[in-house]
């Protein structure tokens, strides 16, 4: 196996860890736990489940991680393509990177609010409450300002799957598609919140993109005369 197809069965090994580690941070640490909108039963939430809120805060940064590797390992594979665009969405993905770990401060900055440290006696509990769930919107706006970056990473990575001539053309035309509903999903969130329809589309298109790049690369990795082509 040459090493373009070792980066490629990497990259797929990686993006798929990160899917699957990303999913299960949502599960542990915030379905079921955060309500937003309603600060009583969230605050209670996180009382209850300290611990396993914690957990999926480093679950989380540790998916974060993966992510980046990913990108990295994609790098690898597809920079032979062009470089300087291999490099463009690696930096995109690193930037994306930053500013989810950086909003994963607000989730831990929540649960320390409500953790009842002594400094914080001068509040009500109410008032804690209402600061817990700030942290916890400041956290999600973090999260979606990430998202810019992660759709935005999509087009020259798509661009050079479809260039490349070792991975299907039909793939980077699909990640090239996502680029414009993931980011259109982003800007919905912050310019038009009570429009929803988009998601209908850029969910099921970015399952289909990611995950289908994801396994290609895992199962079948790169066509080596393709790649000995580049």
């Amino acid at each position: 196996m040459d090493g373009n197809q070792k980066n490629a069965r990497m990259a797929g090994f990686l993006y798929f860890m990160y899917i699957v580690i990303h999913i299960v941070a949502d599960v542990i640490g915030r379905s079921g736990i955060i309500v937003l909108g309603d600060a009583a039963t969230t605050a209670a939430n996180i009382t209850a489940s300290a611990g396993q809120f914690r957990l999926g805060f480093v679950i989380d940064l540790f998916a974060a991680l993966l992510f980046l590797l990913a990108a990295w390992a994609l790098y690898r594979v597809l920079q032979p393509v062009d470089k300087n665009l291999a490099l463009l969405f690696l930096l995109l993905n690193l930037g994306g990177v930053a500013v989810q770990c950086a909003s994963d401060i607000f989730l831990l900055a929540g649960q320390l609010t409500l953790s009842g440290p002594e400094y914080l006696n001068v509040f009500q509990p109410a008032q804690l409450q209402a600061l817990a769930m700030l942290f916890l919107y400041l956290y999600k706006n973090g999260f979606m300002i990430a998202q810019i970056f992660y759709g935005a990473w999509l087009f020259p990575l798509g661009y050079l799957v479809f260039k490349s001539g070792f991975l299907p053309k039909i793939l980077g035309v699909v990640l090239m598609v996502h680029c414009f509903t993931w980011l259109s999903t982003s800007l919905q969130f912050f310019l038009f919140p009570d429009f929803t329809a988009i998601t209908y589309v850029s969910w099921p298109l970015g399952f289909i993109a990611e995950f289908g790049l994801t396994l290609w690369l895992l199962i079948k990795g790169v066509n080596e005369q393709g790649s000995k082509a580049v």
